[in-house]
């Protein structure tokens, strides 16, 4: 998970501070060495720490937080403020042309992920609405022109090639040209990279960019690499004046030293971060709420967003009557697990909710996607008839259903007992909601407030 050992870290040395009733200097002093400690662990830049640390401990003891009834709290409050403001403060949106179409250039090193995060982009671009046209403008690497197309024929998005034949700046002018004759109101061009930064990439990203002059200029990197990352962003914004970055691979990266270093070092935003390799795998970068994950605060708008996206609403509703009548059967609770995985890997889910990574015996849960497969193999493993009614499940259909998805009687078991689990506690549930709505109507002067 991104930022999981920073976050850690953090979250320890500020659960010191939150069981004090009064702070003084010394107590200041002591969470600031652990918090220079954690950045510098999750390979923030030397000289950002240093200048964040001095920022946090400036205010931390103003005479407001050493005076106040929560200490404490005030001190994480400066933290999160400081957090966000490193990272940019507010999220910076895509520039848009008042004339289409808005062309946008992909660059970075080669393998950093600009193919693929063009595509990305272009299905983000699509769900807004938009009509993409994506230019594969890398002629060097033999399979670009291809990944690209395939990636095209995935979403349904054209994809303006000439071959490797070509010059890219001549790509680029006809590709333009394309564009308007055909309506598109973005251009994404796939730009070449290579495995080092050399001056022959330089120019030939200079002649695309006088050809194309793009409203953005975005750097794709990949944040595994840490002060690597932050070393190219720094060198290609030097030289071609990129106005955002897409930081690539975030859901791999514990440690989280070129989300927080890239904006403080090289100026430039960061406008997405991917979070996986699906297509859909990519998100708006939010500093105020990766602030906020990374202390424990969890991502609640984030998770609002992904499920308005994701979550068949009329569904829901209908789920929700179940529920409330006790009449949830398995075949509810397949189509409920395949919502959530919808929403993406458990473990980011669990990581937007609010002290989750606290709540104990939470390390233990297995939030494995392979385990909810399992799960869904049991359930597709019985007849119609057994999944609306468990009961009639005996011993040898438990076999059966054991052999036919691939897992143990001891798994269907386990998976029985928690859904009839569930089921008691629907039924006690909607007991209870019907008593007190009974209550309300005898007018005995207990009321729900959203009855």
């Amino acid at each position: 998970m991104a930022f999981e050992s920073l976050a850690n870290r953090l979250q320890d040395a500020f659960s010191r501070l939150r069981g004090k009733g009064k702070l003084n200097e010394s107590d200041v002093k002591e969470a600031m060495r652990e918090v220079r400690l954690a950045l510098l662990e999750a390979d923030v830049n030397f000289k950002v720490v240093k200048d964040f640390v001095e920022k946090v401990r400036e205010r931390a003891i103003g005479q407001e937080v050493l005076q106040s009834l929560t200490p404490g709290q005030h001190v994480i409050k400066i933290v999160n403020e400081e957090l966000t403001d490193l990272m940019g403060g507010s999220q910076a949106k895509l520039a848009h042309s008042p004339k289409p179409p808005t062309v946008i250039m992909m660059v970075g090193l080669q393998g950093a992920g600009k193919t693929t995060h063009a595509g990305k982009l272009a299905r983000l671009l699509q769900k807004d609405h938009k009509k993409p046209l994506l230019v594969a403008c890398d002629i060097y690497r033999p399979a670009a022109i291809k990944q690209l197309q395939v990636l095209g024929e995935q979403l349904n998005v054209p994809v303006f090639a000439l071959g490797t034949d070509v010059n890219p700046v001549e790509i680029t002018r006809q590709a333009l040209d394309h564009a308007a004759k055909y309506g598109h109101d973005y251009v994404l061009i796939d730009t070449a990279g290579r495995l080092h930064i050399d001056e022959a990439l330089m120019e030939e990203l200079q002649q695309v960019k006088g050809v194309a002059q793009p409203q953005e200029i975005l750097l794709v990197v990949d944040a595994m690499t840490g002060q690597v990352a932050v070393d190219v962003a720094e060198s290609f914004h030097s030289q071609l004046e990129t106005t955002g970055v897409i930081l690539t691979k975030l859901d791999g990266d514990t440690r989280g030293g070129a989300a927080l270093s890239i904006r403080a070092v090289t100026g430039t935003p960061i406008k997405y971060v991917g979070m996986g390799e699906k297509i859909d795998a990519i998100e708006p970068f939010h500093p105020d709420r990766m602030a906020s994950r990374i202390l424990g605060m969890g991502d609640v708008l984030t998770l609002i967003e992904k499920a308005q996206a994701t979550v068949d609403q009329e569904k829901a509703k209908e789920m929700e009557k179940k529920m409330m009548s006790a009449s949830f059967t398995l075949d509810d609770f397949l189509d409920q697990l395949q919502q959530v995985k919808q929403l993406g890997p458990l473990d980011q889910i669990m990581g937007m909710i609010p002290g989750m990574n606290k709540m104990k015996g939470i390390e233990n849960v297995n939030v494995d996607d392979k385990q909810m497969g399992r799960v869904e193999a049991i359930i597709k493993s019985m007849t119609k008839a057994e999944r609306s009614e468990p009961k009639l499940i005996d011993s040898s259909r438990r076999k059966r259903i054991a052999k036919g998805s691939g897992t143990t009687v001891q798994e269907v078991n386990r998976l029985l007992k928690q859904f009839d689990d569930m089921q008691k506690m629907m039924k006690q549930f909607s007991g209870m909601a019907k008593k007190m709505k009974g209550k309300a109507k005898k007018g005995k002067g207990f009321k729900l407030p959203f009855m």
